[in-house]
């Protein structure tokens, strides 16, 4: 008897699965798709093709199939996958009204809930607007640019040290260090010395690794090793924190940075720690990702490297030995922000986005039922041959005489939209002119990269 009930209670379990499953796929005007296996979808697909050298096999086979807009199953949730600009568009620009940001549960563990990425309403408008400040043009042009070049001109200058010799230097860990360095200086300034520096960094690494992994949080699992990583960065914050808070409000006073603002702010200890690590992730990682890019596209492509360097060497030539490059130096950098420009449409760093349907919404004749996912990717736009011509070839020169920051009708959108577009957007830019005019105006390189005096 007992055999013939638990024989009857799974088959009723499942076909209630199975009714409910059903539900997801029949429900009218849902945009074609596949939804996996139960539970876990299509993520494993997913997560597998991003750990590739090419994750745009997981999208091309789906949009071949479904075409640009189209049903799925990712991270847990049901998901309307988007690689349609004016998809995209609509829902970056009705941020908070018919949409409202949400990421997985395993990620929001890793950044903290009260990171700019996951906040939503007031405090979202507070933080971003204190993150704003720190990183606008007036404090680029004013000081911050000066102290980007010292910290780049500081990393390069251990490199004179392998002049002629058979040691092969790796672009994106020194290009992670100058990054992470102006970010902690933004965030902490002097607070902390080079030690604690690098040791926050290293925890940083294993962090980020996080972010696209199974969400198992055991021993040994690179999830469980990014959550552990997560509790030392916060421990070593905290300790930072509460050192300024026994200064007082004099103490506090002193320091120039974001950690005074957001102490002023009283922004509670929680909130300060979600803040610095999402910050530095953002500043440290996806930047220091492109310069890496970045290098690798000029030493494939050697006339776009020689006009780059003709356009740097001709802005240092117009300088005394000793000087510091100038705004109008950074402004006048036309082909660099082509090549930026090109280096973030191919690389796609962020790829693109999530949010939450918070209604019932209607588009080009489907529906997006509330409550589901929708993700907007940028790099399937970006990668469009209905947006760039040859769109898989890196040619910078697609880029002269067009204004980027327009986002070309969201079909350039390497820093986000809506409310939500990236604050330190020129902050990023500025650093990685920087990083490559120092680069190529002062070293020649082959792959692997060794250098030379230039």
């Amino acid at each position: 008897m007992t055999m013939y009930y638990f024989l009857g209670s799974l088959f009723l379990l499942l076909l209630l699965l199975f009714k409910w499953w059903r539900g997801w796929t029949k429900m009218t005007r849902l945009p074609p798709g596949t939804m996996g296996w139960p539970l876990l979808g299509e993520t494993l697909e997913l997560i597998a093709a991003y750990k590739t050298t090419n994750p745009e096999p997981f999208t091309e086979k789906r949009q071949s199939r479904f075409g640009p807009v189209f049903k799925t199953h990712l991270l847990g949730k049901p998901t309307i996958y988007s690689t349609d600009s004016e998809v995209n568009k609509f829902v970056l620009q009705n941020e908070g009204r018919l949409f409202a940001s949400s990421y997985p549960m395993s990620l929001e563990k890793i950044l903290g809930k009260n990171s700019l990425l996951l906040t939503r309403g007031h405090l979202h408008k507070q933080l971003y607007s204190l993150t704003w400040s720190f990183v606008s043009s007036h404090v680029l042009k004013s000081h911050l640019m000066a102290e980007i070049e010292d910290i780049v001109c500081s990393t390069l200058s251990t490199w004179r040290n392998y002049i002629g010799q058979e040691q092969v230097i790796y672009v994106q860990d020194e290009a992670k260090k100058a990054t992470f360095n102006v970010s902690v200086n933004q965030l902490l300034s002097t607070s902390v010395d080079a030690e604690w520096i690098e040791a926050l960094r290293k925890e940083y690494l294993l962090l980020v690794e996080g972010f696209f992994s199974l969400p198992f949080n055991f021993p040994g699992t690179t999830y469980g090793r990014a959550l552990q990583a997560r509790s030392q960065i916060t421990k070593r914050v905290t300790e930072v924190v509460n050192q300024r808070k026994a200064l007082g409000n004099e103490g506090i006073g002193e320091y120039q940075d974001l950690l005074a603002a957001f102490l002023k702010q009283k922004l509670t200890d929680e909130q300060i720690v979600d803040m610095v690590i999402s910050l530095l992730v953002a500043g440290y990682e996806t930047t220091s990702m492109i310069i890496t890019l970045a290098v690798k596209f000029l030493t494939d492509h050697s006339a776009v490297l020689e006009h780059l360097k003709a356009e740097l060497n001709s802005i240092k030539n117009n300088k005394k030995s000793g000087d510091k490059l100038s705004w109008s130096d950074f402004k006048s950098m036309v082909f660099t922000q082509c090549v930026i420009n090109e280096t973030l449409r191919m690389g796609n760093m962020v790829g693109g986005v999530f949010r939450k349907a918070l209604q019932d919404v209607d588009i080009q004749g489907f529906t997006i039922p509330k409550g589901w996912i929708v993700f907007a990717s940028f790099r399937a736009v970006h990668l469009d041959e209905a947006n760039f011509t040859d769109a898989h070839v890196f040619n910078p020169w697609r880029w002269l005489g067009c204004n980027a920051s327009s986002n070309l009708n969201f079909k350039f959108t390497p820093f986000g939209g809506g409310p939500r577009f990236c604050p330190g957007h020129e902050l990023a830019r500025v650093q990685i002119s920087v990083f490559l005019y120092y680069l190529l105006t002062q070293f020649s390189f082959a792959l692997p990269l060794r250098t030379y005096m230039s």
